[in-house]
């Protein structure tokens, strides 16, 4: 891997593990990354904090910060310590060490942006996390066949867990409020890169809400950077469950119509079979599509961070 990548400004848009696996591959590519984080879980500690304090779900955040930690023995440490959750139900009980932290120095503060900016720093983060919106956000899915009973019925759910784990297949989202206020930070860091990556990671409920804040959306069609969409290894139990590799892009394609996009990612062993449909899929956005081995040696649907960082390179220096 050549060093020549190092100074190219990467912007990275999603939440949760298929952010963190992106994050943890690009650190390795670049100095000069964003992270840009969904706010709208509203489960776990981040749902609790969420609805005691009426400040933004940290719990994204603080996994973007976590993959952000070098790999000595300071940034595994601190990473380590911000991702432990302490035991029990009541009172602490089940929150994360970062949560409580990022929710502290927002009280003390007062300011979202730089108590993010205060725990990178505290972990030697290698690079930046911004929430995609200044206010926490609620999302709404058409869902199909929810009730077992009646397949073909749509209906809405609303919530982020309840959207994750729906037992219907999810058609499409939109956001409440309809029209957030996003980051300005984040604007801002869109419209001075070089790159922004969108994906992996939950599609419906971690990478397509950023599509629907329309600061962050005209940023993205506008933008001069080029934008890489990196697909998933596998579709997500309830989520995208019977979705194929270019399904992901149409439902893409569908709520961001003005977007298009200069390379599509993928893994060369999830999508064999369908590469074909896949490629016309990308075309249809206006991109090449890049096949690379990117999962964990182990057989698991996880991304091995140094692959994705080969890949990542590989593509940034070929363009």
């Amino acid at each position: 891997m050549s060093s020549r990548p190092l100074n190219r400004r990467v912007v990275a848009f999603g939440g949760g593990h298929g952010l963190h696996a992106s994050l943890s591959g690009l650190r390795r590519v670049t100095r000069n990354l964003t992270a840009i984080v969904t706010v709208a879980d509203d489960g776990g500690s981040s749902g609790r904090l969420r609805r005691e304090f009426g400040v933004l779900p940290p719990g994204d955040l603080r996994m973007a910060l976590a993959a952000l930690c070098g790999d000595d023995a300071w940034g595994t440490t601190w990473s380590q310590v911000i991702q432990h959750r302490f035991t029990g139900e009541e009172g602490i009980g089940g929150h994360a060490v970062g949560n409580v932290l990022i929710v502290a120095l927002w009280e003390l503060l007062g300011d979202t942006v730089q108590g993010l900016d205060w725990v990178g720093r505290l972990l030697g983060a290698h690079g930046r996390v911004l929430p995609m919106a200044s206010v926490p956000l609620d999302i709404v899915a058409e869902v199909e066949g929810a009730d077992p009973d009646r397949p073909d019925e749509l209906s809405t759910v609303r919530g982020q867990v309840a959207c994750a784990t729906t037992k219907g297949r999810v058609r499409s989202i939109s956001l409440i409020p309809a029209n957030p206020p996003a980051c300005p930070e984040a604007v801002q860091a869109i419209g001075e890169a070089d790159w922004v990556v969108l994906g992996p990671g939950s599609w419906f409920t971690s990478v397509l809400p950023h599509l629907l804040v329309p600061e962050l959306a005209t940023a993205l069609v506008g933008t001069r950077a080029r934008r890489l969409v990196a697909l998933n290894l596998a579709p997500q139990p309830g989520e995208t469950e019977g979705f194929s590799p270019h399904a992901h892009l149409e439902v893409l394609a569908d709520h961001a119509p003005d977007l298009s996009v200069d390379v599509v990612l993928a893994d060369r062993e999830a999508t064999r079979g369908a590469t074909a449909e896949l490629e016309k899929a990308a075309g249809l956005l206006g991109a090449r599509l890049v096949l690379a081995d990117l999962a964990m040696g182990d057989g698991s649907p996880r991304h091995d961070p140094r692959r994705l960082a080969g890949a990542f390179a590989q593509i940034f220096e070929g363009e």
